[in-house]
C-alpha cells in the first residue's frame, strides 16, 4: 500500500460515508415521490383506468425535462434552491437535493415502462371483480411488476452512485471530491485508481443484490 493510500485512509472513511448519504437520501426521495408519480404516469396514460390526457401531458413534460438535463447543469441550475433547503450549496447533504430533484423522474419513467409490461387482461379481470384502484396498484400492478421494479430500482442505484460522484466536482463531498482533491489535482495516480476500484466494486454489488432480488421475485 503507498503512503498516498495510507494517509488519505481517515479521509477514505469520510468519504465512503458521505457517499452513501447522498445515495440515501436521493434514493430514499426518488421512492418516495417518484414511485408514486410513476404510478400515476401510468394511471393517467391512454386507456388506463384513469386516462387524463392534459394531465398525464404535464406531468409527463416535467419528466422529460427535468430528465433533460445533464447532471452537472442541474447541479449548479439548482444551487439557490439548495441553499433555501439545506442551508448551503456544499457538502453531501447540498448534493443530495439535485439528486433527489434528479432521481424522482428517473424512477417515475422507469416505473411507468415496468407497469406497461403488466398484461392488459390481468388489469381488466381485476376490474371485473370490482377490485379498486388501489387494490389494483397494490395487488394486481406491483405484484405482477415487482421483478422488473426492482431491477428499475437498481438501475437507479448504480446510474446515481456515479452522480454521486460527479457532485464531488463542486464540493459536494464523497468519493467523487476525493478523486478530485488528491487524484486529478495532486496529481496522485495510486488514489485515483483507488476511488475507482471502490466504484466498481459498489457498482457490482448493488447490481448483484438487485439481479438476485429480482430472480427471487420472478414467478413467470
Amino acid at each position: 500500500m503507498s503512503e498516498n493510500i495510507v494517509a488519505i485512509l481517515p479521509e477514505l472513511g469520510l468519504a465512503i460515508g458521505q457517499t452513501f448519504l447522498m445515495l440515501g437520501i436521493g434514493l430514499t426521495a426518488a421512492l418516495l415521490i417518484g414511485g408514486p408519480l410513476g404510478v400515476l404516469l401510468f394511471l393517467l396514460g391512454p386507456g388506463q383506468s384513469l386516462e387524463n390526457k392534459p394531465t398525464f401531458m404535464v406531468l409527463n413534460w416535467i419528466v422529460n425535462t427535468v430528465r433533460s438535463f445533464p447532471f452537472i447543469i442541474l447541479l449548479v441550475a439548482l444551487v439557490p434552491f439548495t441553499r433555501v433547503i439545506a442551508g448551503t450549496s456544499i457538502g453531501p447533504l447540498a448534493a443530495a437535493v439535485p439528486l433527489s430533484v434528479a432521481a424522482i423522474p428517473y424512477l417515475a419513467r422507469l416505473i411507468d415502462q415496468c407497469l406497461r409490461e403488466v398484461p392488459r387482461g390481468v388489469i381488466e379481470a381485476a376490474h371485473a371483480m370490482g377490485a379498486s384502484e388501489l387494490q389494483i396498484i397494490w395487488r394486481v400492478l406491483v405484484v405482477e411488476a415487482r421483478s422488473g421494479l426492482v431491477l428499475a430500482f437498481t438501475v437507479l442505484s448504480v446510474s446515481f452512485l456515479s452522480y454521486s460522484a460527479i457532485a464531488g466536482v463542486v464540493g459536494g463531498g464523497g468519493i467523487g471530491d476525493l478523486a478530485i482533491r488528491y487524484g486529478y489535482y495532486r496529481f496522485q495516480t495510486d488514489v485515483m485508481v483507488l476511488t475507482v476500484a471502490l466504484l466498481v466494486v459498489l457498482v457490482q454489488l448493488i447490481q448483484f443484490v438487485g439481479n438476485t432480488a429480482a430472480r427471487r421475485l420472478d414467478k413467470r
